[in-house]
């Protein structure tokens, strides 16, 4: 038994749906999950990370687990998933927890209580997504704009679909990316604009491109993120360090394939832009 935390979000919904078609028996895990949401055959259980003792439930029987960042106790969940059998966790981290650990604490303690935990371990380390860009799902089906900061700095999105491709590597392979850690990013640097373009060519319309001010952005940001994370965010899209910018080999070097550009992802969600 698998277990995949987060499995209602895009990376979870990807691997839980890997998994099943590879035949693996998976308990999916969110905080308000039903059997509605997964595939036949998938053990559903509403819990949160925020709540380790909550965990239990989910944990009982499993060999492996699939962790997000979440929560404020991760010494607290990974004690509850070694009592319970659990021996292997791969952790979707953040590539701030490396470029930026004092922007990125969370994902950073994360880390460290992992690697100090005496379980098996692997740490995922993604890059913006290319689902990010559903951000921009409402005003371009409705006025056919998008809209974001620093409109021509590039930064190599990486597929969610990728991302739980590699996770799952990462919990069924034995040992072989024990101890790994891998940065996972898309095949080439792309701008807000270029994106923009991408969804738009997927559309087979214009799509207007409006460049926000700093300030602006901050704004609608920080109306669901703390503000620290806020300037660790715009920091890194407006001012990336080399490291940021570099594509890295590790989706290639896991899969044995190049990972998926962001116009494919764009084309195989244009209806979500409509």
């Amino acid at each position: 038994m698998i277990v995949v935390t987060g499995a209602t979000g895009n990376v979870g919904q990807a691997l839980v749906r890997t998994l099943t078609q590879d035949g693996l028996k998976v308990t999916a895990v969110a905080r308000r999950i039903t059997a509605a949401d997964v595939p036949e055959g998938v053990r559903a259980v509403a819990a949160d990370l925020a709540d380790p003792a909550g965990l239990r439930t989910a944990f009982d029987g499993a060999r492996a687990l699939f962790l997000l960042v979440a929560g404020e106790d991760p010494d607290g969940i990974l004690k509850e998933a070694a009592s319970a059998g659990i021996r292997k966790v791969v952790l979707l981290s953040s590539q701030g927890a490396g470029t930026r650990p004092q922007a990125y604490r969370h994902p950073a303690r994360f880390e460290e209580a992992l690697r100090g935990s005496g379980l098996a371990w692997t740490v995922l380390r993604s890059g913006g997504m290319d689902t990010n860009a559903f951000a921009w799902a409402e005003s371009i089906r409705t006025r056919r704009e998008a809209g974001a900061p620093f409109a021509d700095v590039a930064l190599p999105f990486v597929d969610p679909d990728d991302v739980a491709a590699v996770a799952a590597r990462a919990l069924t392979d034995d040992d072989t990316h024990t101890g790994a850690t891998y940065t996972l990013t898309g095949p080439a640097p792309t701008t807000p604009r270029e994106r923009a373009a991408a969804i738009a060519a997927a559309l087979g319309e214009p799509v207007r491109f409006t460049e926000q001010t700093r300030e602006q952005a901050h704004a609608l940001m920080a109306r669901f993120m703390p503000l620290p994370v806020v300037e660790g965010t715009l920091a890194l899209l407006g001012a990336p360090t080399p490291d940021e910018q570099r594509v890295s080999p590790d989706v290639a070097h896991v899969l044995g394939r190049e990972p998926g550009t962001f116009a494919a992802w764009a084309a195989r969600n244009a209806p979500a832009f409509r």
